[in-house]
């Protein structure tokens, strides 16, 4: 049978060859886009604030924690770096335990928010190895807020 199919392909003109390896072209880029799009929407997690994630009965479900680092809460244990995030807010705060590359404005002063990847066990979020993301406050506040602060320093 596939033998009779490759002789009839043989068979056909160059212009229905090339319809052929059009359509077969398109079938293929539309299954990798099928799985590329199934792929990075089952690979993502949900962020969660560190309310949500102490009020939240799912211990030890991947998540994204997104909030604003603790003033001097920052401490160096050898590899690890310890710290607490806050609600953006203020409220509640969850510690942190993490180990990877600290990026470089990376701050506790109350100010800089963060965003890490991990899980929620035993009271203490475990951050996933580089995981950890520290938003610079004066790229994301309104201009006249950073007059503010540039007043007050």
């Amino acid at each position: 049978m596939q033998f009779y199919s490759l002789l009839k392909y043989l068979a056909m003109d160059t212009a229905s060859k090339r319809t052929v390896r059009l359509v077969m072209i398109m079938i293929v880029v539309a299954l990798l886009t099928t799985a590329l799009v199934y792929t990075s929407f089952s690979a993502s997690s949900e962020t969660r604030t560190p309310s949500s994630l102490i009020d939240g009965n799912d211990p030890g479900e991947n998540v994204r924690l997104a909030g604003t680092i603790v003033r001097g809460s920052a401490t160096r244990d050898g590899e690890t770096l310890r710290f607490r995030v806050s609600d953006t807010g203020g409220g509640k705060s969850v510690p942190v335990k993490y180990v990877g590359a600290v990026p470089d404005p990376f701050k506790d002063d109350g100010t800089r928010e963060a965003i890490v990847s991990g899980r929620y066990r035993g009271g203490v979020f475990h951050a996933d190895r580089d995981s950890l993301v520290t938003k610079c406050p004066s790229k994301f506040k309104k201009k006249e807020e950073r007059k503010k602060s540039s007043k007050k320093a």
